[in-house]
């Protein structure tokens, strides 16, 4: 079978009308599992670039893609640890949220962990937040304890990862709709409410006998001409 090679110049194309958009899934255990150990892809169609060494606007990729899909080297960020650099010439990579463990029927004691990050732009810890979305995708041993048959996460496997590149999009008319909404949602009552209250005073102004209810605030009215008169008087 003719292998299938999507890439050129270290950038995916696609005949027109083919859309890459493979699961959380796919991605673990037909791709990353199958370029950690060395076996055939089921098509030559993700790159491989280092993607914490570019801001990511400067990815190879076309504009238009919703998504890009990259393999990336593990590199360290000390020579005495595993921690990644994610430091770009923009910004910075931040973690978010909680990993989101992936696994498959046919793969036991391998399963794959999705990491989501978010691209500030700055310098760390005071960047702003931009709408750039990496997901990396890790392979990890999964180990059983005999006593009380828990799964933990063990060593990651190889010197790859995949990762997942996304903008999310703020729907500015869908906010600007729900918050007039609930404007317009929260004006009419408070404006009925006053309104209400006007007329209620009025009302019990008119009817002081009726309306047991307001007797503090006719109470308080009536004090107050009193004290208007007086002042009057004294005056003159």
């Amino acid at each position: 079978m003719e292998k299938l090679n999507f890439i050129k110049n270290g950038v995916s194309r696609l005949p027109p009308g083919f859309r890459f958009q493979p699961t959380d899934e796919e991605l673990v255990f037909q791709y990353l599992k199958c370029k950690i150990f060395s076996c055939p892809l089921p098509a030559s169609i993700i790159p491989e670039v280092n993607v914490c060494k570019y801001d990511p606007w400067d990815l190879p990729g076309g504009c238009d893609e919703h998504e890009r899909h990259f393999f990336s080297s593990k590199e360290a960020k000390y020579r005495n640890s595993n921690r990644m650099s994610r430091t770009t010439k923009c910004g910075y990579w931040k973690a978010t949220g909680s990993d989101k463990r992936i696994s498959s029927s046919s793969c036991n004691g391998i399963v794959g962990i999705r990491k989501t990050l978010v691209f500030y732009q700055g310098k760390s810890p005071n960047g702003s937040r931009t709408n750039w979305i990496l997901h990396e995708y890790r392979l990890v041993n999964v180990e059983t304890s005999p006593c009380n048959s828990t799964q933990n996460y063990g060593n990651e496997i190889g010197d790859w990862l995949l990762c997942r590149l996304s903008t999310r999009k703020r729907n500015l008319e869908y906010g600007s709709t729900s918050t007039k909404n609930k404007n317009n949602n929260a004006t009419p009552n408070s404006r009925l409410m006053f309104d209400f209250m006007m007329v209620n005073n009025k009302t019990c102004s008119s009817t002081s006998s009726s309306c047991s209810s307001s007797s503090n605030n006719n109470i308080e009215v009536s004090s107050n001409l009193k004290d208007h008169e007086q002042d009057y008087a004294d005056h003159f």
